[in-house]
């Protein structure tokens, strides 16, 4: 018992946060879990997601914990955003992009709002960072706009809860100010999405003066 609490232990400083199958993969059974948990010793997240009790938080701990339900997913739209410091909203769901036939997990903490991007445009633009140990995939400032721009539609299925187009404005003017991308880099991942169309106007009327 005690060696398995001890790997235990280990596993969480090293990790951060662990699944309890990543637990039992090692050897450790879900009742050691479960009487760690009893004792204090683990503190659950959220459904078969556990971290050490005094493990400093994260500004952007939601991340970490939707990224480690879900490892397929990439951090995107308002909550990309808000992690590149472009907007002053502040989501109250993760966003998430998934593959258009990844089967949708089924979660309910942290709250997440899935997204569909198709093959070409999920893989386009990815960082890993690291949020408290866990790696966690999120969309580039550039690569974010440009998909705010995507999402910018109010109505129809695709766009349920659309963060709407002045989100993807601030974000847009935000990323040109900070230098966190360049127009050309917007241009560009906006072609490959064939929404330049719609961003090129605005682009242009931001860098008219720069």
């Amino acid at each position: 018992m005690a060696s398995q609490q001890d790997q235990a232990l280990s596993l969480l400083r090293r990790q951060g946060m662990a699944r309890l199958s990543e637990f039992t993969r090692v050897g450790i059974t879900a009742a050691t879990i479960s009487r760690m948990k009893e004792n204090g010793l683990v503190l659950q997240l959220g459904r078969g997601l556990y971290q050490l009790p005094d493990a400093p938080l994260d500004a952007n701990h939601s991340l970490a914990e939707a990224s480690k339900l879900v490892p397929i997913g990439t951090i995107c739209l308002v909550s990309a955003l808000a992690f590149h410091d472009l907007t002053d909203t502040i989501p109250s769901r993760v966003w998430m992009a998934i593959g258009p036939k990844d089967r949708r997990p089924n979660t309910t903490h942290p709250p997440i709002q899935f997204v569909r991007f198709g093959d070409k445009v999920l893989r386009a633009g990815v960082e890993a960072h690291s949020i408290e140990s866990v790696t966690v995939r999120v969309y580039n400032p550039a690569k974010t706009v440009v998909d705010m721009f995507r999402y910018r539609a109010s109505a129809g299925r695709r766009y349920q809860r659309s963060p709407g187009l002045n989100l993807a404005l601030e974000g847009l003017g935000a990323a040109l100010r900070q230098r966190k991308a360049t127009p050309s880099e917007i241009a560009r991942f906006a072609t490959d999405a064939g929404v330049w169309r719609v961003v090129q106007p605005y682009l242009q009327a931001m860098t008219a003066n720069a």
